[in-house]
């Protein structure tokens, strides 16, 4: 198994995918298998050949599995993008892989995804499930640059085609296009399948979204590599998991540790009696040992932490299952890589001594699209990828993150670029300095915190107001929790902002002053 094409069963009548509504749809692997070559042949009829990057701005749903597989099946790249961005967004993400082709929901052939794909005459299609035939329809709306260029042949995946490209977001600012080949997407299957021991008794609960990395590979594709189930019932919602986790007989979940303290606030909706819960796994923010212990006993399950990024195509480490040792507060062993503990010249350190953790592996990307510099960072003459993360290993090799060389801000799993968001705040007219960084969150883990110097007559600028002013520029989880406003930015003493030393003296500043 080295291709998306031969990843799941053709011929399978079992229940691939479960889509909870009124009537609940079963989707077998033979229906799914003939359903994806069916919307394969309509995206090589429309133009789509090796190569083409298929943006896809749709909601969890059947139509984004179709599509997603489709596209890869056809020697494409596929390219899911977050439905909740704003216009500016869609148009970076589109331009920047010279997207061919845009899908999206019915009924938004002039969203905000479409404006910007019509900047770049990428061309344009709603794509969803007919109720009446069952068929995932694509309905072109506008063919852009993909006029006169129809009727391409079918096309045969190959282990090293892209299959898939996710921006990151990196400290540079501008978020880098991480590909990764088919084999880097099976190969990761194929360990989270032995990670967890998945088989075709097992049913997931799919609560990420399928944009991000988390969600299509450990909550979607290794399920499937493994021939269970997953059940999709669209958005995540606290109301009504545990009714769609007994009713459609799920037995393991994966989620950020956000979504983990969200069940545990909301014990009014927990089934009673308690499902059977084979185990329940945390991973793309740190969990803490409270919550970790909080789980177990609530759900009585075996809470395994893991460790991944994008560039690995998802899952670097985790804890193992039972009876092997689950550690609080660690990620876990390598699974399916190797991890080593380095230092700045790449030499791996002592047992138990920090350093950067860094790993290689058959799933991680061979390198940034078109950002040399980047690739000369990020990789080592041994061929391990640093992944920006401080860490050691303990004694029994669990790999302890100690702190974040990087300076991303990861709010529940979304990895936010400070430099991004300086880089908007500078465009407002009252706003002469802005600087961007990471603030402790029990929900989030992190949150966004900003300091802004503003300009003369700049004063009457509000908090409110600039986070009003954000919402309309950025994705809602990018828009600042706190915003500090300060008549001069920390600096060293060669003139340097560094975003630690600012983030510690506005919070310093916030904090409340002893009574004398």
């Amino acid at each position: 198994m080295s291709t998306l094409a031969n990843a799941f069963s053709s011929s399978s009548d079992s229940t691939a995918i479960v889509i909870p509504g009124s009537p609940t749809l079963e989707i077998s692997y033979k229906r799914l298998h003939a359903d994806v070559t069916t919307f394969q042949k309509k995206l090589a009829a429309l133009g789509i050949s090796p190569g083409s990057a298929v943006s896809i701005a749709l909601p969890n749903s059947y139509p984004f599995i179709v599509a997603f597989i489709a596209a890869s099946w056809q020697r494409a790249i596929a390219a899911p993008l977050n439905p909740a961005y704003k216009q500016s967004e869609f148009e970076f993400y589109i331009d920047d892989l010279s997207s061919a082709l845009v899908l999206v929901p019915q009924g938004q052939a002039e969203g905000l995804a479409v404006k910007a794909a019509r900047k770049y005459n990428a061309a344009v299609a709603e794509c969803y499930l007919d109720p009446r035939t069952q068929e995932v329809v694509l309905d072109v709306k506008d063919n852009g640059k993909l006029a006169g260029q129809g009727d391409r042949p079918l096309e045969t995946a190959q282990p090293e085609d892209t299959a898939l490209v996710l921006h990151t977001s990196g400290t540079t600012g501008r978020p880098k296009a991480v590909p990764l080949s088919h084999r880097n997407l099976t190969r990761t299957m194929l360990n989270i399948r032995d990670t967890y021991k998945l088989s075709a008794s097992d049913r997931t609960m799919l609560v990420m979204p399928l944009f991000h990395v988390h969600g299509l590979l450990a909550g979607f594709l290794a399920p499937l590599a493994s021939g269970g189930s997953v059940i999709i019932p669209g958005a995540f919602s606290a109301s009504t998991f545990w009714k769609h986790f007994v009713q459609y007989k799920a037995n393991w979940y994966t989620a950020v540790p956000t979504m983990h303290q969200i069940l545990l606030k909301t014990p009014a909706a927990w089934p009673k009696p308690l499902p059977e819960i084979r185990f329940i796994r945390s991973c793309s923010s740190p969990l803490s040992p409270k919550v970790f212990h909080d789980l177990e006993k609530a759900f009585g399950a075996p809470v395994l932490e893991a460790y991944a990024m994008t560039e690995a195509a998802h899952q670097m480490t985790s804890n193992p299952l039972p009876p092997s040792k689950r550690q609080p507060g660690s990620v876990g062993l390598g699974q399916g890589v190797e991890v080593k503990i380095l230092d700045q010249e790449g030499n791996e350190v002592q047992q138990g001594k920090e350093g950067e953790i860094s790993i290689r592996g058959e799933n991680v990307t061979k390198g940034y699209l078109n950002n040399a510099k980047a690739n000369a960072e990020a990789f080592t003459k041994g061929g391990f990828f640093r992944t920006g993360d401080q860490g050691k290993k303990d004694e029994d090799g669990y790999v302890i993150i100690t702190g974040r060389i990087k300076e991303l801000i990861n709010k529940g799993g979304e990895k936010i670029s400070p430099i991004e968001l300086d880089n908007v705040l500078a465009q407002h007219p009252a706003v002469s300095e802005a600087v961007s960084f990471a603030m402790e969150d029990e929900l989030y883990g992190q949150e966004v915190g900003v300091a802004l110097v503003l300009k003369e007559g700049g004063a009457g600028l509000s908090e409110q107001e600039l986070k009003d002013w954000m919402t309309q520029r950025v994705a809602k989880f990018k828009v600042p929790k706190r915003v500090f406003f300060t008549d001069n930015m920390p600096k060293t003493a060669t003139g340097k902002i560094q975003r630690r030393n600012v983030a510690t003296a506005m919070l310093e500043k916030d904090k409340p002053k002893a009574k004398l």
